[in-house]
């Protein structure tokens, strides 16, 4: 059984295929191996070791996947946006205090320059030419030789990743996960979605972020089964991608299906033939009508499952067949123990609206270096999601949104998912988010983005009637707004807090 990250390069058949990307030759588990082994070996021998970070800065690929691993395997990795400002690189780098930063060689990025301002050594990743995806080498020739403080492969308690939150609201908080919450964690994935080495993921999540690196890429080699890695998400593309790397299923969040689907004009019999198991979605809200297009088109189950960053992702998950699947339901526990719990602390029954909690093998300790964030996000050995949600009589966990986007007009809280429902249900809406807008007397007003479907028209009048008719008059959308493309965060997924002022909107009038 996978124990740590290292354990995933032995989980495969030796010459089974690991990892590949489309057009290029698969790397199989016994190369994959061999790459962890060497770049561990490499690191050792200018300095760095277990428990030391190594910023890394890569396109997403099979190189990103592969020296993940192989980084993970005997250091910290701290895997980071490619597409960052110089800004946001110093930020990062100077929080993290890496002992090195890996970035592709041939790649032009502002972070050459800040880790140089830093004082931090760069090391070029190196892509062989000719040999199976994801193969490469370290120049470390920036670097003295040394000797590690703690060579070799990194064992259950130390640290294999450090992610920072989103921090929309507040300072990024940098999330330390242990080699064991991962593996952990990919074996849940695995577990939920009964991987077997005969499965294959196609994978189009970024790989700077919890989703794409367990979810796809690491559940996918604990189970000994292969992932195929994009340079990124392309609707254009995805059809292509499908028939030629046969995947048996692919995991993303509900902006990438939605985008999918509005290619699926040309593209119907290619979706049939893809004969994918499954399809998962996670990260954001999955919109129950979203959810019955995919199963129509692709001809197979929708899986919603529920994560985060500080659970190594995977905490909740909708069953296979013959399992339930409830549409707007992010599942059972999948992995951690969940629960609902009070203000005060109190565990909540069934029914009961509350702070959605966990516990378990694959949550974080404990934010780093951060005792404030830590207090506020544990109470009784409970991890605070954060989340509002309740469990229904058969144990399915509903989410109502992050407790910081619950709209509360005067006093009136109001679940934006609810109000995104309703008007994923008329006939001219393709996409929408409610959210949010300042009001002087309520503190808050009910708002909403539409993008309408291709050759459709419709006002904020009958829209708003449209809600009108179906909920409460305080859950009513003050504003509507249309757009032809809703703005979305580095992960593709829609972001509700702080919405209004990156639209320009400002306190609406009393």
């Amino acid at each position: 059984m996978v124990q740590t990250v290292y354990d995933v390069t032995s989980a495969g058949k030796a010459e089974a295929p690991a990892i590949g990307a489309p057009g290029r030759p698969w790397l199989a588990y016994a190369g994959l191996k061999t790459l962890a082994d060497g770049t561990i070996a490499t690191l050792n021998g200018v300095g760095i070791g277990r428990g030391d970070r190594v910023a890394m800065v890569i396109p997403n690929g099979p190189e990103m996947a592969s020296s993940f691993v192989a980084v993970a395997s005997g250091t910290t990795s701290a895997p980071l946006n490619p597409a960052y400002r110089a800004e946001e690189f110093e930020f990062y780098l100077d929080d993290l205090k890496p002992k090195a930063v890996i970035v592709q060689k041939g790649v032009d990025s502002p972070v050459r320059a800040v880790a140089q301002k830093l004082g931090i050594p760069l090391v070029d990743l190196v892509p062989t030419e000719g040999a199976p995806a994801g193969v490469f080498t370290l120049d470390v020739s920036a670097l003295k030789p040394g000797k590690a403080a703690k060579p070799g492969t990194s064992v259950d308690g130390e640290i294999a990743l450090v992610l920072h939150t989103s921090g929309t609201t507040a300072r990024p908080k940098i999330v330390p996960l242990s080699t064991a919450n991962l593996a952990a964690s990919a074996r849940h994935i695995g577990a939920t979605l009964a991987l077997t080495p005969a499965d294959r993921c196609l994978n189009i999540m970024p790989l700077f972020h919890i989703h794409g690196l367990i979810a796809a890429t690491l559940s996918s080699l604990a189970a000994g089964a292969s992932v195929s890695c994009t340079p990124g998400f392309n609707a254009l593309r995805f059809f292509a991608w499908l028939e030629e790397v046969k995947p048996t299923w692919y995991t993303a969040v509900p902006t990438m299906h939605q985008a999918i689907l509005a290619r699926l004009r040309g593209n119907v019999e290619a979706a049939k033939a893809a004969k994918l198991r499954f399809i998962r979605s996670s990260s954001s809200s999955l919109p129950p009508q979203v959810m019955s297009e995919l199963e129509q088109a692709f001809g197979c189950p929708v899986i919603e499952a529920y994560g985060m960053t500080e659970a190594s992702h995977q905490m909740a998950s909708n069953a296979l067949p013959p399992g339930k699947r409830k549409p707007g339901s992010v599942g059972l526990a999948a992995g951690p123990k969940i629960a609902v719990m009070d203000d005060a602390g109190n565990l909540l029954p069934q029914g009961k609206t509350g702070e959605v909690v966990i516990q378990g093998p694959n949550v974080t300790a404990g934010y780093d270096n951060n005792p404030d964030a830590n207090a506020k996000a544990f109470t009784n050995g409970w991890f605070r999601t954060g989340d509002q949600g309740y469990f229904d009589e058969d144990g399915y966990l509903f989410l109502n949104g992050r407790l910081k986007e619950i709209i509360n007009r005067g006093g009136e809280k109001i679940s934006p998912i609810e109000i995104d429902v309703i008007l994923m249900d008329h006939p001219s809406v393709e996409q929408c988010l409610t959210f949010a807008i300042p009001h002087p007397k309520l503190g808050e007003e009910v708002g909403a983005v539409v993008v309408l479907r291709p050759g459709c028209e419709c006002t904020e009048r009958e829209l708003r009637d449209f809600v009108a008719a179906r909920a409460a008059d305080f859950k009513v959308p003050r504003k509507v707004l249309f757009l032809a493309e809703i703005p979305k965060g580095a992960t593709g997924k829609l972001q509700r807090i702080g919405l209004a002022a990156k639209l320009g909107l400002g306190e609406l009038a009393g």
